[in-house]
């Protein structure tokens, strides 16, 4: 997997727009960050889960995830090592950390007005 194909998968998702941050090039919904390239360097991305997807993935593919390293790893933000991520399982992660972010504010607001 290129950075090319991880830009182009990551755009392919509605709404998402590319962006600049801490000299990364970043990928949000919104000003909301779900994805970036080149954390740490130019060999990974890196994709806002939640700590259960985290696991998840990592569980299932140990090759291709780890967590970030410190307390942003431990809230969901995960290490996509390029080199060994398939189409399909990169897909899979943004669309998830896409998904995390992505709830619009007046359904939140909703959910938190009493019945």
């Amino acid at each position: 997997m290129s950075a090319d194909r991880f830009r182009r998968i990551a755009l392919s998702l509605p709404e998402v727009v590319e962006g600049a941050h801490h000299g990364t090039t970043d990928f949000r919904v919104g000003k909301r960050i779900f994805a970036t390239l080149g954390y740490p360097d130019q060999d990974w991305g890196m994709v806002k889960l939640t700590p259960e997807q985290q696991a998840m993935v990592i569980e299932a593919e140990p090759e291709i995830f780890r967590p970030v390293p410190g307390g942003w790893g431990k809230g969901g933000g995960t290490n996509v090592r390029l080199a060994k991520a398939d189409q399909v399982t990169l897909r899979s992660a943004l669309k998830m950390a896409r998904d995390n972010i992505a709830v619009k504010p007046a359904k939140k607001a909703r959910a938190k007005q009493p019945t």
